[in-house]
């Protein structure tokens, strides 16, 4: 499954831990994680590897400054990490995007 995601997302999940978390670890604010929703030219993608116990989802996408960012979400669009992307998932991300006829 690959799609780009539409806007209109209502309300977003966070847990203290990992809202706290993804800004001390990798430096992505909340806002920041959020705004890739937004963004028409993000990618969703399963999550295969950590979907033992429930849906799990990739979202790839820039933020409203232009910040590559990476984020594994659940089905109730609860963020459980975002970081920025590496060199390499920039580059394929983009070279999907341009590929893409979603």
């Amino acid at each position: 499954m690959l799609s780009r995601t539409k806007g209109g997302i209502g309300e977003f999940e966070w847990d203290t831990g990992n809202l706290d978390k993804s800004y001390l670890k990798h430096g992505i604010s909340p806002k920041e994680a959020e705004e890739i929703f937004v963004n028409e030219g993000s990618l969703v993608l399963p999550d295969l590897k950590h979907s033992q116990k429930e849906d799990r989802f990739i979202i790839v996408g820039q933020n409203f400054v232009g910040v590559y960012i990476f984020a594994v979400i659940n089905n109730r669009v609860r963020i459980i990490s975002a970081r920025k992307m590496h060199r390499k998932e920039v580059k394929k991300y983009v070279q999907v995007k341009k590929n893409s006829q979603i």
